[in-house]
């Protein structure tokens, strides 16, 4: 899968690599989640835009403790 990928400011490495890889990065805070592919977190833990009721129907994936290969080939598999 390639495509618009919403990943969060402090993930700056990754969005290289993407970037790199052919994928489209945007920043999580400033784009509308609906135009996206999928989402990178840093930590599930995190209140996506201090909203405790949103929703979201793309993928996201947790980078907590992951490579940012692992993370590239995560969303390989999507």
């Amino acid at each position: 899968m390639q495509g618009i990928i919403a990943i969060e400011k402090n993930l700056s490495r990754l969005a290289d690599l993407l970037e790199t890889e052919g994928y489209d990065v945007v920043d999580l805070e400033n784009t509308n989640i609906d135009s996206v592919d999928a989402i990178v977190l840093s930590g599930v833990d995190n209140n996506i835009m201090n909203m405790q009721d949103i929703q979201v129907h793309v993928p996201i994936i947790n980078a907590a403790g992951k490579s940012t290969e692992e993370i590239l080939e995560e969303l390989e598999r999507l």
